[in-house]
C-alpha cells in the first residue's frame, strides 16, 4: 500500500477555505431550486390542472425509488435569451436513471417553459443526451411536451449539422445500433418535433394531452383552409386507431409512466465493458477537507496531492514516474471500489533537478515537456490495461519562452494531445480550478470527448487567465484609438481595463460555461467520489472499446 502524501494545515486559510467553498455551494443551490421550478409554481399548478404532471415529477416517478438521477445540464441557458424572458435549463431536463435497475437516459420536455420549444442550445442539449445514450449503450426515454422549434430563433436551429434534424439523423442510429428508444407523447408533439417519438421504437400517447401532427389546426387552416380541432387531427385516438403512427394510448401521465416501467423490465441484458471493482473503501482524510484544498483566488498554489488523498480509495496509490514530469501526477488508484488512472495538475510550485547542476523551478498548473511527455505514456498503459481516466484540470497553459521552444515544447504537448484524443477507454474531466489555454485541451476539456465532464463551483474556463488576457485586449484597444488619432489618458485606460476585467470575469465563470455546455454539471466537491463511481457504472454498459491506435506519437 502505497498512501499518497499529503501534508494539509488545517489552519486559518484551511477554514477560510472551507467557508469560501460553503457560500459558493450555497449560492449555486438556491440558483437551481429557482431554475427547477421551470416557468415557476403557477405554470407548474396550471399543468396539475389538466391532468398534466411537471417533467421532473414525471421523471421522479420514471426512476427507481431510492435511486439517483444524474442530472446533465441544469444550467443550460443560464442568463441566455434574455430578450425572449429567459429559458430556465433550456426547456428539457435530461440526465441518466435507473429503471427496473437498468441505467437509462431520460429525456423530458418543460412544457412550462415557452410551451417547451425548442432553442438553440435545447437542439445542443439533445445531442448531448443521445451521444451519451451511445457512447455508453444506455436505452433513451422521450417524454415529449413540446411545441416545436421557437420560432424567433429558428434560423439558428434549423438546417446545419448540429441542428434540429441530426437528432432524427441520430433517432435512426440509436435504433440501428441496437439500443431502445421509447417515447411518451404528453402533450403537444408539432412539426419536425412528431419525427422524434415516431422514429422511437415505441411511442406511447396519453390520450386527451398528448396529440401529434406536421401542422397544427391554425396552421392546417391557413394552408389549405380545412377547420379542425387537435383531437381531431392527431389525438390519442386518430394516432392509435386511424393513422396507426403511435402504438398505444394510455389515460394520464402515471399510467404512461407504468407502461414505460413495465415495457424496460423486458429489455434483454447486454454484457459489460468490464472495468475492475474491488471492495469500495474510504479515504484515509475525510472527502469534505476537499473544500479547504483548494484556494479561494484561482491564481494561488496548493498541492494537488492533498486533493487526490481525499477522493481514492484508502488514499492508497500507485503513482508514474513520481519524480519526473512532476507539474502533472500521474497514477493508478481506485474510487469507491472502481480502478482509475488520474491524470492531475499538480498547483504547487514543482522543484526541479538542473543537470548543469542547482535546482530549478517549475511553475505548478503548467505543462512542461517532461510532464507533458510522462502524461502520453501513462495513458497509452491505461487504454493497454483498460483503465478508466480520470483528469483532474487546474492547469494555466503549456510553457512559453525561448527555452521551453528550444526544448520542443509544442512537439511534445503534440504527443499528449494525440493520446488524449485517441484514448479509447472512458475518460472523465473535472475541472477543479482553472481551464486555461491549450491545457483545456490536453487535459481532456470537451472537445476531446470526454464520457462525461463535470466542474467545480469555483472553476475558471478561457483561452488565457485574466490578467494576462486583460493586458493583451487593453493593448488592442489602446492600439485602435491610437489610429484613429484619439488621445489616450490614465483615467480612459483604468476605465477601459475596468470593463474588460468585468466582461472577462463573467464569461469565465462557470456558470457562463455551464449555460453553453462546456461542462456537463457544476457537482459538490465532497461528491466527486459518488459522481466519479456513477459514471464509471454507466461507462461499464458499453462492451465495445476500440484497439487504441495513439497514430503518430513522435519520441
Amino acid at each position: 500500500m502505497a498512501l499518497v502524501k499529503s501534508n494539509l494545515k488545517k489552519e486559518k486559510a484551511f477554514n477560510d477555505r472551507i467557508a469560501f467553498h460553503k457560500k459558493l455551494l450555497s449560492e449555486l443551490g438556491t440558483k437551481a431550486e429557482t431554475i427547477s421550478l421551470g416557468g415557476g409554481k403557477k405554470a407548474i399548478e396550471k399543468l396539475h390542472s389538466q391532468n398534466k404532471l411537471h417533467c421532473r415529477e414525471r421523471i421522479n416517478l420514471l426512476i427507481d425509488k431510492g435511486s439517483s438521477f444524474l442530472e446533465i445540464g441544469q444550467f443550460t441557458a443560464y442568463e441566455m435569451y434574455k430578450d425572449y424572458g429567459g429559458a430556465p435549463s433550456a426547456g428539457t431536463i435530461f440526465g441518466i436513471g435507473k429503471i427496473e435497475g437498468r441505467d437509462c437516459v431520460i429525456v423530458a420536455n418543460d412544457a412550462t417553459v415557452k410551451a417547451g420549444a425548442w432553442f438553440p442550445i435545447t437542439c445542443k442539449k439533445n445531442l448531448r443526451a443521445q451521444e451519451i445514450c451511445i457512447e455508453n449503450k444506455l436505452p433513451i426515454i422521450y417524454l415529449v411536451d413540446s411545441a416545436g422549434v421557437f420560432l424567433p430563433l429558428q434560423d439558428e436551429i434549423f438546417p446545419d449539422k448540429e441542428h434540429f434534424g441530426r437528432i432524427f439523423r441520430n433517432n435512426a442510429v440509436i435504433s440501428s445500433m441496437g439500443i431502445p428508444q421509447i417515447a411518451a407523447i404528453m402533450g403537444p408533439c408539432v412539426a419536425g418535433g412528431a419525427y422524434l417519438p415516431i422514429m422511437s421504437d415505441e411511442t406511447i400517447i396519453v390520450e386527451g394531452t398528448g396529440s401529434i401532427f406536421l401542422a397544427g389546426p391554425h396552421l392546417v387552416k391557413a394552408a389549405i383552409g380545412e377547420v379542425t380541432n387537435t383531437e381531431a387531427l392527431g389525438g390519442g385516438e386518430v394516432s392509435t386507431s386511424i393513422s396507426g403512427i403511435t402504438d398505444e394510448k394510455v389515460p394520464d401521465d402515471k399510467t404512461a409512466i407504468e407502461k414505460i416501467r413495465s415495457l424496460v423490465s423486458k429489455f434483454g441484458h447486454n454484457s459489460f465493458a468490464g472495468f475492475d471493482r474491488a471492495k469500495s473503501k474510504k479515504p484515509v482524510h475525510d472527502i469534505e477537507e476537499i473544500y479547504g484544498v483548494i484556494p479561494e483566488d484561482s491564481a494561488k498554489p496548493y498541492n494537488t496531492y492533498d486533493l487526490i488523498a481525499r477522493l481514492i480509495d484508502d488514499s492508497d496509490f500507485d503513482e508514474y514516474k513520481p519524480t519526473y514530469g512532476q507539474t502533472i501526477i500521474t497514477g493508478y488508484a481506485r474510487i469507491d471500489g472502481w480502478a482509475v488512472g488520474i491524470v492531475a495538475n499538480q498547483r504547487e510550485v514543482v522543484k526541479k533537478k538542473n543537470p548543469k547542476g542547482g535546482v530549478e523551478m517549475q511553475f505548478g498548473g503548467v505543462i512542461y515537456s517532461d510532464s507533458a511527455d510522462k502524461a502520453t505514456r501513462f495513458i497509452l498503459n491505461c487504454n493497454q490495461r483498460k483503465i478508466p481516466l480520470l483528469f483532474l484540470q487546474d492547469v494555466t497553459g503549456f510553457m512559453v519562452g525561448s527555452t521551453s521552444e528550444h526544448g520542443g515544447i509544442i512537439k511534445d504537448g503534440a504527443k499528449m494531445v494525440n493520446a488524449v484524443a485517441n484514448s479509447t477507454v472512458p475518460k472523465i474531466t473535472i475541472i477543479t480550478g482553472n481551464s486555461y489555454g491549450a491545457g483545456n485541451y490536453a487535459m481532456c476539456g470537451k472537445a476531446y470527448d470526454p464520457r462525461f465532464i463535470f466542474a467545480y463551483p469555483n472553476a475558471k474556463i478561457a483561452v488565457m487567465g485574466g490578467a494576462q488576457a486583460s493586458n493583451v485586449l487593453l493593448d488592442i484597444k489602446i492600439g485602435q484609438m491610437k489610429k484613429l488619432g484619439k488621445e489616450i489618458h490614465e483615467d480612459d485606460k483604468k476605465k477601459f481595463l475596468d470593463e474588460i476585467i468585468k466582461r472577462y470575469e463573467e464569461q469565465t465563470n462557470v456558470l457562463y460555461g455551464a449555460a453553453r455546455l462546456w461542462v456537463d454539471s457544476i457537482i459538490d466537491p465532497a461528491k466527486t467520489r459518488e459522481v466519479v463511481s456513477h459514471c464509471i457504472q454507466i461507462a461499464n454498459n458499453n462492451p465495445d472499446i476500440p484497439k487504441f491506435n495513439p497514430g503518430v506519437i513522435q519520441t
